[in-house]
């Protein structure tokens, strides 16, 4: 039988932990004067009663290391149960939410997939704005962490091809956590107030330049206002490019960079490739307004990269109803939603190396069927792959697309329309954010959805950001069994 109590002992620690920075809105409320800074009071005191208590009554079962069972079974619990408490604010507070819709912003914030089911953002007290913005600034954090010391671990959707060889052992992963973390930590805050500090110099004032600074490179997405980024124009967009698009590479190659070491952030492959994808879709979108909607200028081409950037690194942002450009627009920016940043990022959805895998599978095929008597061994960044590696990210496509269908299905079964359905289960399992149509398209928000959909795009949020088969694993028998 699996001992729960080192699960619940970390999962304990981070509830407190979350209970904490409810400390920080309170406050941002106390100084703004509007009495609301009670909500964060009890908030935080339930939250970090709760955790503590967890924790205490576990802690007679912490040891070194986690075995792997409990190393899923953590990975997920933690996207579950910080969500649980981090809706508490939105249930108390000035939305006066229910607990469906808090719960759906909570993990919509958590997971940074930035939909959101509130609007008349601008009324609400500053201190629920950075609530929203700290939810998604932790959960960016977090799930860097994951990426890099659990999913690899764990053989999840081909993450293994980037485990490192000093930490092979399922008894150093907690303490790994720890020292990745820390090191990641320097560079993840540095970029956020290196963030704030650039949009405040292009105009906007200091709050919403902290929170926009926080969703920005958690590649969240949730903003302090119901149009987005279209409240913001001019360099304040470009600078929001620059930093979505750091924030999508892969943040070891900065660990290695501020340690003197600057060739693998050039050298890396799958952030030449996701340049590259930026670059080829950007001027899709920029020649079609062009030579079909015979639109010009700098306004147009910012347009097209502020959205096609923040789609494609998952964030979210929308500066344009790109809904009224046109056919060709539409298809391209649902299908860039599904490509994804770099591995080991805050960027989410499917991301680019596992397409370099998928194509480099592919072309060894072609090879093979032209040449029946040669070996051809598919290679990534110059190395060959194995055939675990190339299994599991097959079983992701295969676990993306098919999760994706029976998602959507289910969508259309409670009465949403066919574009709702698809980008909806697309937005939400993808971590995109905005999906299309005008309900919950960019001008829309996911307010006017039943409370079924809520939950299922609730579900689809935490099984997408945690890779899908991590999630997926501890529903068989075989799992409980071993």
């Amino acid at each position: 039988m699996i001992d729960l109590r080192p699960v619940g002992y970390v999962i304990g620690l981070l509830v407190a932990m979350l209970g904490l920075t409810m400390l920080l809105p309170l406050l941002v409320d106390l100084a703004e004067g509007r009495e609301h800074w009670p909500v964060f009071l009890e908030s935080s005191v339930i939250t970090m009663l709760c955790g503590g208590l967890i924790a205490l009554a576990c802690a007679n079962g912490v040891r070194e290391g986690l075995t792997i069972q409990q190393t899923f079974l953590l990975t997920t619990g933690v996207w579950l149960t910080l969500p649980l408490f981090g809706a508490i604010p939105f249930v108390f507070g000035a939305t006066e939410a229910r607990f469906v819709d808090a719960f759906f912003e909570a993990m919509s914030g958590l997971t940074t997939t930035g939909s959101t089911v509130f609007s008349g953002l601008e009324d609400l007290p500053k201190g629920l704005l950075l609530w929203r913005g700290i939810l998604q600034w932790l959960g960016g954090i977090g799930i860097i962490v994951v990426a890099m010391v659990f999913l690899p671990e764990l053989r999840v959707g081909g993450m293994q091809i980037f485990r490192s060889e000093g930490f092979d052992t399922f008894g150093k992963i907690l303490p790994r956590a720890t020292e990745i973390s820390s090191r990641i930590s320097v560079i993840y805050i540095g970029l956020t107030l290196a963030c704030a500090i650039a949009y405040i110099s292009t105009g906007m004032n200091a709050f919403d330049a902290t929170v926009h600074a926080m969703t920005t490179i958690a590649t969240g997405g949730f903003s302090n206002y119901d149009a987005s980024f279209a409240s913001f124009t001019g360099m304040t967009e470009y600078a929001a490019v620059a930093f979505m698009l750091l924030a999508a590479l892969p943040f070891v190659r900065f660990v290695q960079l501020t340690a003197g070491s600057a060739q693998p952030l050039f050298h890396d492959s799958q952030i030449r490739a996701f340049f590259g994808t930026a670059v080829v879709l950007v001027l899709t979108i920029v020649f079609w307004k062009m030579f079909q909607a015979g639109e010009v200028g700098e306004e147009m081409f910012r347009k097209a990269l502020f959205n096609t950037v923040s789609l494609l690194t998952g964030t979210g942002y929308a500066s344009a109803d790109y809904m009224i450009w046109g056919a060709l627009p539409i298809a391209v920016l649902f299908f860039t939603g599904l490509i994804g940043g770099c591995a080991g990022s805050t960027a989410c959805s499917i991301k680019i190396f596992r397409y370099q895998l998928l194509f480099a599978s592919i072309r060894a095929q072609l090879y093979k069927i032209r040449s029946p008597n040669g070996v051809f061994t598919p290679r990534y960044d110059g190395r060959p792959v194995s055939e675990d590696v190339l299994g599991s990210v097959m079983s992701f496509f295969m676990f993306f697309v098919v999760t994706l269908g029976v998602l959507a299905v289910g969508l259309g079964l409670t009465g949403l329309d066919f574009t709702t359905s698809v980008s909806g289960a697309a937005a939400a399992l993808a971590n995109i954010g905005p999906g299309l149509g005008d309900q919950i398209g960019p001008a829309g928000n996911f307010a006017g959805l039943n409370d079924t959909a809520k939950w299922m795009l609730s579900a689809a949020m935490l099984i997408g950001r945690l890779e899908l088969l991590a999630v997926y694993a501890i529903l068989t028998v075989q799992f409980w069994r071993s």
